[in-house]
């Protein structure tokens, strides 16, 4: 009765069973004989932080290439088989992971097991289905980052912000990189990268847990693995000083956009972090809404920072966004933001607006926790990313112990000047953004 008034109170344990076959792959089961389906995934640890200058972008490009044939299916064809026994299929690419899941009835849980490991093994490579999946991609680059109001402007505040970690380029990759890559490139990368000692599979939902270990044994046990890829050992050098640029477009609005270094999923900080992020941007209560936007001086105020199991596996950066109001400085709007930080960072904050994003922080995980898919997603992720899966398990009590003090730390630490870099979205008229060159 307690969880149903007060869901925020519901302390989850989600049962995993933890299994590490001869070639290396790892599965996690998560059984819920609730409803009669299931979640088959399968997570890469490879994405863009894998890549090197000249193949960016090659990890979102091999997720669409995972579609386009095997030995056994044509392109396509793997979503159509599936769809057609009434389940669905997608995937995503991340800094961190490239996942691929089947959400189906529990009776199709086989049919969704052998399909991922055909195409790992006999995934169609030819120069035909690269050549037209590079297009597709590039396109998707212009869509999303070129025509997109603030997406060069992200991008540009990424690359400044990181020197040295391949965070400093976008998932999508660098349009030039696109155009360049080769099928021999894709060839090396799914070599290296898509094999059995590199993967995580989980299946999540209605199955017994020897069922799936049977299962996945019977079709990846025998695919050999040349052994885990070789770690990434970038390091970002602690910012010294303030890194700040001017980017040029036609837009209706003036924004600014300011990165700073933080924590990633490994270290406990990052908990007082995304607590400090909800306080500045979460909802209309937050200080960003309350201080900015109702009063009108700003469009929207966000604060952004990807909370587990998408949080970045090395420090990553908390991204604030302000779009000044019509007839508003922007200059002002950034300032008035500072000194809010400053705020925390001299008086703290209190502890009822620090319980409030407690509570929405847990209610809002509680939710994820209730549908079979994100199980498994937190599950994978959190292994990914820090070798512990049961760390699902303990999250909202991760949140629950941050104190006011870590918040102001947190602050002071992290939101400091020395830290930041910002980006600044001037508008032009077409004929100056014309003379300032071609965009990719």
């Amino acid at each position: 009765m307690e969880k149903m008034l007060k869901p925020e109170a519901w302390h989850p344990e989600i049962d995993i069973k933890q299994y590490r076959f001869d070639n290396g792959l790892t599965l996690l089961v998560l059984p819920e004989h609730g409803l009669p389906i299931v979640s088959f995934q399968v997570h890469y640890a490879v994405g863009s932080r894998n890549e090197r200058p000249g193949i960016t972008g090659i990890s979102h490009l091999f997720e669409h290439m995972m579609f386009r044939g095997s030995k056994e299916l044509g392109p396509e064809e793997f979503s159509q088989v599936i769809q057609a026994k009434g389940g669905e299929v997608n995937a995503f690419t991340t800094s961190d992971n490239t996942s691929y899941f089947e959400n189906l009835p529990a009776a199709h849980l086989e049919l969704a097991v052998r399909l991922e490991a055909e195409r790992l093994v006999h995934l169609r490579l030819t120069q035909d289905n690269f050549a037209t999946e590079r297009e597709v991609v590039r396109s998707e680059r212009k869509l999303r980052a070129v025509d997109s109001p603030l997406g060069l402007p992200l991008e540009l505040l990424s690359a400044m912000a990181y020197t040295q970690h391949p965070y400093q380029w976008p998932i999508l990759g660098w349009d030039y990189d696109l155009r360049n890559l080769t099928l021999e490139d894709c060839l090396d990368f799914h070599r290296t990268y898509y094999n059995p000692a590199n993967l995580v599979a989980v299946v999540s939902g209605d199955v017994d847990s020897q069922q799936a270990q049977d299962l996945v044994a019977k079709y990846f046990g025998p695919i050999p693995s040349p052994g885990v890829p070789p770690p990434i050992r970038a390091q970002e050098p602690p910012q010294r000083g303030e890194r700040r640029a001017i980017y040029k477009k036609v837009s209706q609005v003036e924004a600014f956009l300011a990165g700073f270094h933080v924590p990633g999923l490994k270290d406990p900080e990052i908990y007082a972090v995304l607590l400090l992020a909800a306080i500045l941007g979460e909802g209309k209560a937050s200080r960003g809404y309350q201080r900015f936007v109702r009063p009108g001086k700003a469009i929207d105020l966000e604060v952004h920072l990807p909370p587990p199991p998408f949080a970045y596996q090395d420090p990553g950066l908390l991204v604030i966004i302000g779009l000044a109001a019509p007839g508003q400085p922007l200059a002002t709007l950034e300032e008035e933001v500072w000194d809010e930080i400053a705020q925390i960072q001299d008086q703290g904050v209190t502890p009822e607006e620090l319980n409030r994003v407690k509570k929405m922080m847990r209610a809002q995980y509680v939710k994820v926790l209730a549908n079979n898919f994100y199980r498994g997603v937190l599950a994978a992720l959190l292994y990914l990313k820090t070798g512990e899966a049961g760390l699902v398990n303990r999250i909202p009590d991760l949140y629950d112990q941050v104190s006011p003090d870590d918040i102001q730390a947190a602050a002071r630490r992290y939101l400091n000047e020395d830290n930041r870099t910002v980006v600044m979205l001037k508008p032009v008229s077409e004929a100056e953004n014309a003379a300032l060159g071609p965009v990719a």
